[in-house]
């Protein structure tokens, strides 16, 4: 049954059903960033056990990101067309399957199709969650709080995603990451129904499959070129497939423009409001789980950790972001929302300069408070970035707005581990093929210890202890310095968020400042206008 629109009979603040409902819709959302994140801490044994290359290592890990992003907006006019909460069970059944499949995964390929269809099924469940959360929280102070709560719970899945990742590992096969997805699935199916309302849309839009092919086959070629160039240099395919991305892009967004019922409502761009909250929702993310995926192979491949003990010092950052998360609408409601997130942003940099200096031997302190400094800058600038495009947006098309926030979270996550993999690998590609590796290494082995981290420590295990242990010296300095390369990187993207924000922040002031005083001046206009009326009562003293 529909839920009934917004009247006299319907109560505008959300009661306990409702908040029970959130506690259930906080499941999926944590589950979709915990399988973002949890191949992080796995991918040095994915590594030891299905010898991926480099760039194969990174498919296995953002493929799954990538494909939720790509189908996130058809499956939320899926949604209005069908049902959100039976979208919602639907997808986390799916979801379910799509976990057993990958753990049973007995190769690169199959792990990297898995993922994929993970991917596919995740893109059911974020649309649903963000859209019954905004019809179940009329009252709009509730509904800051509910997608403040919404968006928490997805960063703490994604950060706390290593850690159940590490203890997995360490007791079972690699393929045991996987299951998480099937108890939630179990959970959802049976609390979902009595908690949670179906809505469906009687006006929603036509599924458009042309630009869905056309929104997947923009980005993984695009990807697939800056991925091939990191690990091998410039060639002439990896330049065709950028080539062809950024073709397919260009007809993406002219369909878009042309259609009456787009997939993605590219006008939206044309608020430079919508357009700064989206991007900082993006690369904020960009910025935080690129970071994260190369701290935690620092933490096993240059440290030597085990799993759980890396995922262990990552928890600090995981209750610094919560902190942060949860602090920022309060101190949005006194300071406003734009100033909360520039602060955040500028706030996360100086986290990131600690990273710059960590080395093979400075173990994991300086690293881990780092982070935590940039998680709780990032994830307090975050819990503000959904609400801040909801509302930049005309209401009738909020739900357009919505999809697109998403499918920016989403594809903010997959390019940050893609980017960042990328860049330290280039940088730790040209140290490696710029130094003198130890004698007695055949070709094969030479090359894979330049490809990665970990082909170096198994070439190393080939060697006698005091070539081995130069060539890991060499490997782990080569890492570190891609991950300083990365931060830098990182360290522009936040700065230039920051000041795109306090830009907007001017801006607005400016407008708001404007508007009171032309009120002030009709005012003053319709006082003189009335003490010269015919007949207005004289002041004594005044001509």
């Amino acid at each position: 049954m529909a839920m009934p629109r917004p009247g006299p009979d319907v109560p505008m603040r959300a009661g306990r059903r409702e908040w029970s409902g959130l506690a259930v819709l906080a499941l999926p959302t944590m589950l979709i960033g915990l399988d973002m994140s949890v191949l992080h801490l796995a991918a040095p044994v994915l590594g030891e056990r299905l010898h991926p290359s480099g760039t194969e290592l990174l498919w296995i890990v953002d493929i799954y990101g990538f494909m939720v992003a790509g189908f996130l907006a058809t499956m939320g006019t899926l949604g209005d067309r069908i049902g959100r909460r039976r979208l919602l069970l639907t997808g986390a059944a799916a979801f379910a399957a799509a976990s057993l499949l990958a753990a049973c995964s007995s190769s690169v390929g199959m792990l990297i199709a898995s993922r994929a269809l993970l991917g596919v099924a995740g893109a059911t469940l974020m649309p649903s969650t963000l859209s019954l959360i905004s019809n179940m929280f009329r009252d709009p102070g509730q509904r800051r709080v509910a997608v403040a709560v919404w968006m928490t719970n997805f960063s703490i899945g994604g950060m706390v995603g290593p850690l159940v990742g590490g203890v997995l590992l360490e007791h079972f096969w690699y393929g045991s990451v996987f299951l998480l997805g099937v108890p939630v699935g179990v959970v959802l199916l049976i609390a979902g129904p009595p908690l949670l309302p179906e809505y469906r849309d009687p006006g929603a839009g036509r599924l458009d499959p042309v630009s869905v092919a056309l929104s997947v086959t923009t980005v993984l070629p695009v990807v697939y070129g800056f991925k091939e160039i990191a690990q091998h240099g410039v060639r002439t395919l990896p330049l065709l497939s950028l080539a062809a991305g950024l073709c397919l892009g260009v007809l993406f967004v002219r369909r878009q423009l042309r259609l009456p019922d787009p997939m993605l409502d590219l006008r939206l761009f044309a608020s430079p409001a919508f357009g700064v909250s989206l991007a900082g929702l993006t690369l904020g993310l960009f910025a935080v789980t690129g970071t994260q995926f190369l701290l935690l192979q620092y933490f096993q491949l240059v440290l030597g950790l085990s799993p759980s003990v890396a995922g262990l010092w990552a928890l600090p950052a995981v209750g610094a972001g919560v902190v942060g998360a949860l602090l920022a609408p309060a101190v949005a409601g006194r300071t406003g929302s734009l100033r909360v997130m520039a602060g955040g942003f500028l706030l996360s940099v100086p986290g990131l300069l600690l990273l710059t200096l960590v080395g093979p031997g400075s173990g994991p302190f300086l690293a881990v408070v780092g982070f935590a400094v940039v998680s709780f800058g990032v994830q307090a600038a975050l819990a503000l970035t959904n609400d801040a495009i909801i509302g930049s947006a005309p209401p009738e098309r909020a739900g357009n707005a919505s999809g697109i926030g998403e499918t920016g979270a989403n594809l903010g996550e997959a390019l940050g581990v893609a980017v960042a993999g990328s860049v330290a690998a280039a940088v730790y590609r040209a140290k490696l093929e710029g130094s003198s590796l130890p004698d007695g290494m055949g070709p094969d082995r030479a090359e894979a210890a330049r490809a990665t981290l970990g082909g170096a420590a198994e070439a190393a295990g080939h060697l006698p202890e005091r070539l081995g242990g130069e060539l890991l010296g060499l490997a782990r300095t080569a890492f570190t310095d891609g991950l300083h390369m990365a931060a830098l990187v990182n360290i522009g993207v936040l700065m230039t968020l920051t000041a795109a924000h306090l830009t907007l922040l001017r801006r607005e002031t400016a407008d708001r400042d404007a508007v009171e005083l032309g009120v002030h001046l009709r005012e003053m206009e319709a006082e003189s206008g009335a003490a010269t009326e015919p007949g207005a009562e004289t002041v004594p003293g005044r001509r």
